[in-house]
Formats: structure tokens, sequence, C-alpha cells
């Protein structure tokens, strides 16, 4: 199967990710302290999440994710929305993501077209409670599979060039995930997980140890980290760079500490400003696909276009 990103390595060496959908969302006045998270405007607003794709795009993104991180059968079912309101939502994510590559590619002349992946949050996402930073779910492999499996398959319908499984906290969610996507053996995706510290995934696991495994897949066709403090990434690049010949993605946040009982984030001594710097450290280490997570901007991608210099 060849690499969806092989033609943006070739042409640049790097594949620039968009940024933050929900904290630039909020920036605009959103208010998304909601269990639905981001997923909230896909009813509410929708032409917003389309401008904020096309902002990303205008900076320079290669792909923009779209906005069904925290969009679930089971969240929606929690908010009163129907099965089929479900389906119509989960599929609007990827509808305004392709809307805003048809708006954006008419002012922007590139070689290659945009990408489109389709967030795959995990499990803990659906729970609201901060779960996806601390990956203790007590449930098994199957029930994972379980809930991951209609919303695959409903975003992979939607003809979404790809799949970002995102924010992965465990082994047991992984495991999950790499299983599932041999039930769609055409899919390619990435998978990238949220981590705690310099070696380990946010359930405590070896990050080593989550590369390792995701790279007996052959559908993944990038591993790394997001939603992470930006001190711990070079690190964590090092660390995948010896356990894996797949390609290196990064998405860290800003570095701040987000409050899953307050749904706000705070600031920390360990936050960072000098964006292109840390990723011009990341990219040296390893990574050859790097964007940004929460509270990460437009102007933090448009600066990527520079990491080479």
């Amino acid at each position: 199967m060849k690499n969806i990103f092989d033609a943006f390595i070739k042409e640049k060496g790097f594949v620039v990710l968009d940024g933050a959908m929900a904290t630039e969302l909020e920036a605009r006045g959103a208010n998304l302290n909601h269990t639905l998270w981001s997923a909230k405007l896909l009813k509410e607003d929708p032409e917003l999440i389309k401008q904020v794709h096309c902002d990303y795009l205008l900076a320079g993104a290669d792909v923009i994710t779209t906005a069904s991180y925290q969009a679930s059968f089971e969240g929606f079912a929690k908010n009163g929305y129907t099965h089929q309101e479900a389906v119509e939502l989960m599929q609007l994510s990827v509808q305004l993501a392709f809307q805003a590559r048809e708006d954006a590619m008419k002012v922007i002349s590139r070689k290659e077209k945009p990408l489109i992946a389709a967030s795959v949050g995990p499990y803990g996402a659906s729970l609201a409670d901060g779960s996806e930073y601390r990956g203790n779910y007590g449930v098994s492999i199957e029930d994972l599979k379980l809930f991951h499996r209609s919303r695959i398959k409903l975003l992979i319908e939607t003809g979404a060039d790809l799949l970002a499984c995102e924010t992965i906290p465990c082994l047991d969610e992984a495991i999950a995930l790499k299983e599932l996507l041999l039930e769609f053996p055409d899919v390619q995706a990435w998978i990238s997980f949220s981590c705690k510290n310099d070696t380990q995934i946010s359930s405590g696991e070896e990050f080593s140890d989550a590369v390792k495994l995701i790279s007996q897949s052959n559908q993944v066709i990038a591993v790394g980290v997001n939603c992470t403090a930006p001190q711990h990434i070079t690190s964590l690049v090092e660390i995948a760079a010896i356990n894996t010949g797949k390609l290196i993605l990064v998405y860290p946040n800003k570095g701040e500490i987000w409050d899953a009982v307050n749904k706000c984030w705070l600031s920390s001594s360990a936050s960072h400003t000098h964006f292109l710097d840390d990723a011009k450290g990341w990219f040296a280490a390893g990574a050859k696909i790097i964007g940004g997570c929460c509270r990460t901007t437009p102007e933090d991608i448009k600066q990527l276009q520079l990491l080479m210099d």
C-alpha cells in the first residue's frame, strides 16, 4: 500500500498538520463547555467549523482533521440525539472539511491537494471526564472495538482520505484500533498517543511498547504523539525513531494543563510560546509530520512553512 503522505514528503521533506479545532473555536466566541465539545457546533454553528478549516488551509496545512474527535453514537445519544441524527452530524464533520478544501483551493495554488483526516477520538473522549489522559477505562479490548467500529465505518464511507486515531492513552485501545483496521483493509490511518512524560503514554505504559505495537500494522502509516506537553516531545520522537520505520508525527499542545472537572485550560510554567523553534527540534529528532493540538492557532501552523530554513 502506497503511503498517502509520500508525495508531500517527496516534495518538501515534511508534512504540515493543522492546529487546534476546539480551542480555536472558543477563541472565536464558541462556548464548548459541554460533553460534546467541538462536536456541539456540528449542530449549532457548522459554518464556524468550516471557517477554522479554511484558515488552517490558508495557513499552509497539508492536512485538516475533522471535528469528529468527540463525536460518537454514545455521546450523541446521551445528549438526546437519535441514531440517524448522530449519523448525519458525523457525516457533516467530513463534509465541512471537503467544503473548506474546495473553498481554499480557489485562492491557493499548490502541487498536492490537502488531505482530509477523519478524527477518531479515544473511548475516553466520549466519557467527557478526561479519561483520554489517564486510560484507566476498565473495559475490554472487545468493548473498545465495539465502541469504535460503527463510527469508523461511517467515517470511512464519507470518503475521507485517512483516519486520525488520536489521543490514545493506553495499549489496549491501540490494540483494539490496530485489530479493527483489519476489517477495513483499504484504509490508511495514523495513531497518535497522549503521553504523560518523556517515556510513558498516559496510562503509564511505555511509549516504546506502544510504537512497537503499532508498527506491526501495515495500515498505520504514521505513529506519534499529540495533546502532550511540548517539553516531552523531543524525547518521545527519539524513542519512536529507534523503534519504528514508520513516519513519526507530532502535534503537541502549548504546555498548559487541562482541568477536566471545570472544562478549562490552566496556565503552566512549562507553557511554550516559541512554536517554530520547538518544531525545528522535533524535525531534527526525526518527526516528519508536524502540527499542533490544543491552544495552537493558524498563526502557529503558518510558521511551519519555515521549518527547514
